[in-house]
């Protein structure tokens, strides 16, 4: 059981690769991925500089994929990437350099999830977003 009270979350990218280190009590009871995360963890393996961090790497990205069926960005994500980019814009950060980010937001806002990340200054200036902060207990 969760100790948060949320039954679902969405999970970002840093919260998946931390997945391991993080207490189950600070994550929701029935966790998500969107399918910009798993495209973020599929770039991870391609650019590790070293065999270790390929394999280990490698590894989280199966994973996420065996545990995950991942939330699609659809046409109601993208409706609500045009708000977070507006807000974004609005608040003087450029959606470009996050645009990752941006599209996860999104798809939280969609689909009515939390967005559960260990970096909150990411997401930022975004009203209709609801953020759940998770520290690495590692």
């Amino acid at each position: 059981m969760s100790g948060n009270g949320d039954s679902a979350g969405l999970l970002d990218t840093s919260v998946v690769i931390q997945l391991k280190d993080l207490d189950p009590d600070d994550l929701p009871i029935n966790p998500e991925i969107s399918a910009v995360t798993l495209a973020e963890l599929s770039v991870g393996p391609l650019v590790a500089t070293s065999e270790e961090e390929r394999s280990a790497r490698q590894a989280i990205l199966q994973q996420a994929e065996v545990d995950f069926a991942p939330i699609p960005f659809d046409a109601a994500a993208a409706r609500a990437f045009g708000r977070v980019a507006a807000a974004l814009r609005r608040v003087g950060r450029k959606t470009s350099a996050r645009s990752y980010d941006a599209m996860i937001a999104a798809i939280a806002i969609a689909n009515q999830l939390p967005l559960y990340t260990a970096n909150p200054q990411d997401f930022e200036g975004i009203p209709e977003l609801v953020v759940k902060a998770v520290v690495s207990h590692h």
